[in-house]
């Protein structure tokens, strides 16, 4: 492709700024990043909010690259074949491709009440708006927390560690990515910090009150204020813009992450569904996917096939308050194994995740290009193998 090529980045999350900045490498390049806040939110840090023990942002001088043009503002269609998006605040910006990086948030929760009565943390306005909540509360107030997975253990932890009297609903297991034995090193430290772990088959709430939970077994628990971090949801804007989506609302793509409808649009982070065969929401996986969306259109246009996606993981982090965290290991295909790292150390290596994210955001704004990352090929193995196909011989 000859002449300046402008791509537009909607969504500055971890993925869309990680891709923003990998494009600059390029001369000739015109990227735009459209995002609803002027700040880079640090979403993993979210829990620290509702604490009191972080704000959670970051300015986006120190995260995106200068050649990086940043629009506040929200994008509320796509028109594939204008090759424009439109934006809340009026107009439309026209684009070469489009990277789609949009995110997630919280899902509906479709429990009775929970809408109206309980407090989600997905985004940062969410976790600004329980922050004077939780701040007011009286020393024997109960908070639940529903919802075992990362965000809701981190919470459970944060709040008690700062003296409030918390429960835990799982709705079935506590911590369901981790290997059982990272489980049991994150059960005794919620024990320690008094959090009432409510697991197992009749742990799933069925309706949520002002002042209490109902579980599927009968029992209410009483609850002052009442947390919702069961699940996650996408925004409805690749569907509204009539590109096929997954069952979620993700943008259905190949696995290079190009839109299976139209070439010109690249999907990337918690938004993006390659081969209905999404990665783990997460930082790690969306710094990942958001610079190959990048050297997919970067590849496109030198002319270039681009490569499928081949991203492998380590494992996950769970803070426990400020003292203690969890670093659960696991194979790159991203099946937990036995080994972690707990206590103390386990909290040095949760803060070093969080400050290491920003800098790879950082640093490839400084040296577009720069981020490498483990790679698995059992990916494409199960791809085959989902399709009929023989596996690979080498």
């Amino acid at each position: 492709m000859t002449g300046n090529v402008e791509v537009v980045v909607a969504g500055g999350g971890y993925a869309g700024v990680m891709a923003a900045n990998r494009l600059t490498q390029r001369d000739g390049v015109t990227v735009t990043l459209v995002n609803p806040r002027p700040t880079f939110v640090e979403r993993i840090r979210l829990h620290q909010l509702v604490g009191g023990s972080d704000d959670a942002v970051v300015d986006y001088q120190e995260v995106l690259g200068e050649g990086v043009r940043l629009v506040v503002d929200t994008v509320t269609r796509i028109d594939a074949a204008e090759r424009s998006v439109t934006l809340a605040a009026g107009g439309t910006v026209g684009y070469d491709y489009l990277i789609y990086a949009v995110g997630s948030g919280s899902a509906d929760p479709g429990v009775p009440g929970a809408a109206e009565f309980a407090y989600p943390i997905a985004s940062l306005e969410e976790a600004q708006r329980l922050r004077p909540v939780v701040a007011a509360l009286s020393g024997t107030a109960s908070v639940t927390v529903v919802g075992a997975g990362p965000t809701g253990i981190e919470t459970a932890a944060e709040l008690a560690e700062a003296g409030r009297t918390v429960t835990l609903v799982c709705g079935g297991v506590l911590g369901p990515y981790l290997h059982p034995r990272g489980r049991r090193s994150v059960a005794k430290r919620l024990a320690r910090l008094g959090v009432a772990v409510v697991d197992g088959p009749g742990a799933k709430v069925t309706a949520v009150t002002r002042d209490a939970v109902q579980l599927g077994d009968g029992r209410e628990l009483p609850s002052t204020v009442t947390v919702w971090t069961a699940g996650f949801g996408v925004p409805d804007l690749a569907g509204r813009s009539g590109l096929s989506t997954d069952a979620l609302g993700r943008l259905l793509t190949d696995e290079t992450l190009t839109s299976v409808d139209d070439v010109r649009v690249v999907a990337a982070g918690d938004s993006a569904a390659p081969s209905d065969l999404p990665f783990r929401m997460s930082c790690q996986a969306a710094t990942r996917i958001g610079a190959h969306a990048a050297d997919t259109v970067l590849a496109r246009i030198a002319g270039e096939q681009p490569a499928p996606i081949n991203l492998g993981f380590f494992g996950q982090c769970i803070s426990l308050g400020r003292r203690a965290g969890i670093f659960q290991f696991a194979a790159r295909d991203d099946t937990a194994n036995g080994l972690y790292v707990g206590g103390g150390p386990g909290a040095k290596l949760k803060e070093f995740v969080c400050k290491h994210t920003v800098k790879h955001l950082a640093d490839e704004a400084r040296k577009p290009g720069s981020l490498t990352w483990v790679k698995d090929d059992k990916r494409q193995e199960l791809l085959r193998a989902r399709r009929g196909e023989a596996p690979a011989t080498r």
